[in-house]
């Protein structure tokens, strides 16, 4: 019988015998890209965008100009990166290297925000806030004021190349270099004061990594928002892998409400179709929800990686049902559970208070009190001990006992101040600071200047060392004259 079958129909059957064999014949290993001609759409969730753009794009751009006053010989500039002096400024919060786990703090804080977002809202942060997204979104708007809308863009791209297609493409491309340019100059802004980098930069005074940084910032923003676009979002990001494990069946998504929309059919048809009693869905299959997806995505085909939950599709579709007379929310943010509860005639539930939610909202405010509690009670002043370690310590002539640390004093404020050295929990002390000459009873006196570190060496000298044992827990104190303000760190006083 196998004899008599076509050869197509013998490799059907023995694939039918056989169905973990997968037959590939000159597959390609990869999706050559289809061009999006992204069409644009008025709507609520389009102005809510708009306004989130323009708010993201102005604190970005404008925020180093912002200035901040800290006292006198401190920078004024709201939010800098001060490189050259170890200090990060933000308002009236001044961050130290030693206080680097602040950043830790704020790094799982935007973490758990990310996952409270997918929690509640699916991918939010991808359809508003990503900078990716932002910038595409600009981009994308410059491209249609030079080159028109979908269909202008569409017959343009059909037809030969001609002076005024030149013109537009080169336009469009030099006002892309001139965003991302912009927001190169902006980063590096955030390093030195805004003003004199500006004036520096024009007057090609500025040092030479600022032009070099701003090269690479202009070439990866023209690169990624304007050339690459949705690719970023397809295939670099992690984001859409990660998310995807992370959801629920109660997270809002921009959903396709097929329980509705299908079966799907014309207009026509479906007036036809309920004339005569038929089932006929809302969706006209016009797929206005297609060409105004930033990267080409049917939500009709359910959840996908592609869908970056901009909403733009709810828009385009609200606005063909008022055309046709149909109920708005066809397409809508929505849970998997409802179009089962709307099929079993139940009421539709959106529990955005649970679990999940409740525990990320408690490790976020967890994390913002301790955070907050260490801001409020941080000294401007830390001191750090170091035992010399050879020799541990030195018998005298008078049988006493010195043992020799290295003191380093930190002074946080931006003012000149002098502290006492003292030590405690050693009876019949005596401390020494090397090259310090003031004293203040039988203590050294050191002074620090503002902004700075200094480091002394003192001896520490036991006159008693037979009333002690072999090693001795010692406390170092230093006291600011005037304010009082004390800190205090404990060693070891060696004997013997």
């Amino acid at each position: 019988m196998s004899d008599l079958l076509s050869p197509a129909a013998r490799k059907s059957a023995a694939q039918a015998e056989e169905p973990h064999v997968v037959v590939a014949e000159d597959e390609p290993l990869y999706e050559s890209r289809r061009e999006i001609y992204q069409q644009s759409v008025k709507g609520r969730l389009r102005t809510i965008k708009w306004a989130v753009l323009f708010i993201c794009l102005g604190v970005y751009y404008f925020l180093p100009f912002l200035r901040w006053y800290r006292g006198p010989n401190q920078p004024d500039q709201a939010v800098l990166v001060d490189i050259a002096n170890n200090r990060f400024y933000f308002f009236f919060i001044e961050i130290w290297p030693q206080e680097i786990y602040y950043f830790t703090g704020l790094l799982v804080m935007a973490a758990l925000i990310l996952f409270l977002m997918n929690a509640v809202a699916g991918r939010v942060w991808c359809g508003y806030l990503c900078p990716q997204t932002v910038w595409t979104d600009l981009f994308t708007t410059v491209e249609r004021w030079v080159e028109g809308d979908r269909r202008e863009r569409m017959i343009a791209d059909s037809q030969p190349m001609s002076a005024a297609k030149a013109g537009r493409k080169v336009l469009k491309h030099v006002l892309w270099l001139m965003i991302a340019w912009w927001t190169g100059g902006a980063w590096v802004l955030y390093f030195a004061d805004a003003p004199t980098l500006v004036k520096d930069l024009a007057t090609f005074q500025a040092p030479a990594i600022a032009y070099i940084w701003i090269g690479i910032l202009t070439f990866t923003t023209y690169a990624l928002a304007g050339l690459m676009k949705e690719q970023v979002c397809l295939y670099m990001c992690p984001w859409p892998r990660i998310q995807a494990a992370l959801t629920d069946q109660y997270a809002l998504n921009v959903t396709y409400r097929y329980d509705r929309g299908e079966p799907r059919m014309s207009m026509k048809a479906a007036v036809k179709a309920r004339e005569a009693e038929q089932p006929a869905g809302d969706c006209i299959d016009c797929r206005q929800c297609v060409v105004v997806c930033p990267t080409g995505v049917d939500i009709r085909d359910g959840a996908q990686l592609g869908c970056i939950q901009c909403g733009l599709c709810i828009d385009a579709c609200n606005t063909v049902m008022t055309k046709v007379n149909r109920p708005l929310g066809l397409i809508a943010y929505d849970n998997d559970v409802n179009i089962d509860r709307r099929r079993q005639g139940l009421d539709e539930v959106y529990p955005i208070v649970r679990t999940r939610t409740v525990l990320y909202a408690a490790m976020i405010g967890a994390v913002g009190l301790v955070m907050l509690y260490g801001l409020m009670t941080r000294s401007f002043t830390d001191l750090s001990v170091l035992h010399d370690r050879n020799p541990l310590f030195v018998q005298l002539s008078d049988g006493s006992v010195r043992n020799s640390y290295t003191v380093r004093i930190l002074n946080k404020r931006p003012l000149h101040r002098i502290f006492v050295l003292a030590v405690d929990d050693l009876p019949l002390a005596r401390l020494t600071a090397v090259g310090v000459t003031m004293t203040s009873g039988d203590w050294p006196v050191i002074d620090i200047g503002p902004d700075s570190t200094r480091e002394v060496i003192v001896h520490v000298t036991a006159a008693k060392p037979a009333d002690l044992p072999a090693s001795t827990r010692v406390t170092f104190r230093i006291t600011e004259l005037g304010s009082g303000e004390k800190v205090s760190v404990s060693d070891h006083f060696i004997s013997r």
